[in-house]
């Protein structure tokens, strides 16, 4: 069985390969491209187009299409610490389809086992939590060494001064709540998402 090509060698793709991972005609892409919605270029003297790898996954996420594991960076784990089961369920559903890997922390105390055992590129952490809560959770993050490159965005629906302080405490970003799949998705792919790739690209 022929394993998937690794990240690091799926730099670009032809239409077809497109096609196949988007489960429609080759045609279509070419239309996709030739309506400005897909990003490619053409080869010179032949006329045929590639699509850097980056541009597919951006079309795939903007359009709420699945991304294949192979093509996403080098780390795509995220780790949710929420502890409302209806939110983190909402919220492991929105990046796994984004192709992302998800595991979820009910609480500050398995977040900490979490966080070593799934090695997370990027963190969601609500801030009221029963026991840890999230300023502690991201105090914490901070004054390790093994774990203070890990990106954290903050979820909650805390006061404008509450968000304020968990940047301070060391937030890379903070998204208020109530939101929306495309603000979540944004967010995630500005900390992680494209920049990984642009990285496990340049390799």
């Amino acid at each position: 069985m022929n394993e998937p090509r690794q990240m690091t060698e799926i730099q670009v793709l032809t239409t077809g390969e497109a096609a196949k991972y988007c489960g429609v005609n080759f045609r279509t892409v070419i239309r996709w491209i030739e309506r400005g919605r897909l990003k490619a270029y053409k080869l010179p003297g032949r006329g045929d187009h590639r699509i850097q790898t980056q541009d597919f996954v951006s079309f795939l996420r903007d359009n709420q299409m699945p991304v294949p594991p192979e093509l996403m960076g080098a780390n795509n784990r995220v780790l949710v610490i929420e502890d409302q089961p209806e939110m983190a369920a909402a919220i492991k559903r929105a990046l796994k389809r984004a192709g992302y890997d998800v595991e979820i922390a009910k609480d500050g105390f398995v977040a900490g086992a979490l966080l070593l055992s799934h090695n997370p590129a990027l963190v969601t952490l609500d801030l009221k939590m029963p026991g840890i809560d999230g300023y502690q959770v991201l105090t914490f993050i901070r004054d390790h060494e093994e774990h203070n490159q890990v990106k954290v965005l903050v979820i909650s629906a805390e006061t404008r001064e509450g968000l304020d302080r968990a940047i301070a405490t060391g937030a890379d970003a903070v998204l208020p709540k109530p939101f929306d799949n495309s603000e979540l998705l944004a967010h995630v792919s500005a900390l992680i998402g494209e920049g990984q790739l642009s990285m496990a690209n340049s390799a």
